[in-house]
């Protein structure tokens, strides 16, 4: 038996250290033959940074996590029959290595997995009402996405 529709099983803004084995855990099912992880972690340095990057403050708007939830529902429904969707973004003091967003699409086929969720991650940054402001070595700092 398949799903008829995409099913989101994890949309979650969270101050807590992200998991990816739960997210994987979160879509498995017996039609799923591809599984597409993505893991975006805070890294040392940035364009827009003068120097090295220590690490990060995310700050969300109050709708960010029913923001990603429609991103999420959104995604899952353009997918194909069966998409099953996880994904996490994590707010506040993040360090060098810490992981930010993860989000897991399972799907009948690879190619499909990749491609919902590309635009999954996408949507996200362009639309998810979260600002970070970097740290730098010398104790500078900076907003991104204001």
């Amino acid at each position: 038996m398949t799903d008829t529709a995409g099913t989101v099983a994890i949309a979650r803004v969270t101050t807590d250290e992200l998991d990816l084995a739960e997210h994987e855990d979160a879509v498995e099912h017996p039609t799923s033959g591809a599984v597409v992880t993505f893991v975006g972690r805070i890294r040392d340095h940035d364009p827009g940074a003068q120097g090295e990057v220590t690490g990060i403050d995310y700050s969300h708007h109050p709708d960010a996590e029913r923001i990603l939830g429609e991103l999420a529902a959104r995604a899952a429904a353009a997918g194909p029959e069966g998409a099953r969707i996880a994904i996490s973004h994590r707010v506040g003091t993040l360090a060098v290595g810490d992981l930010a967003l993860v989000a897991c699409v399972a799907t009948s086929h690879r190619g499909d997995a990749y491609d919902t969720s590309r635009a999954l991650v996408e949507a996200v940054k362009a639309e998810l009402p979260i600002w970070k402001r970097q740290h730098e070595v010398d104790g500078r700092t900076h907003w991104v996405g204001l």
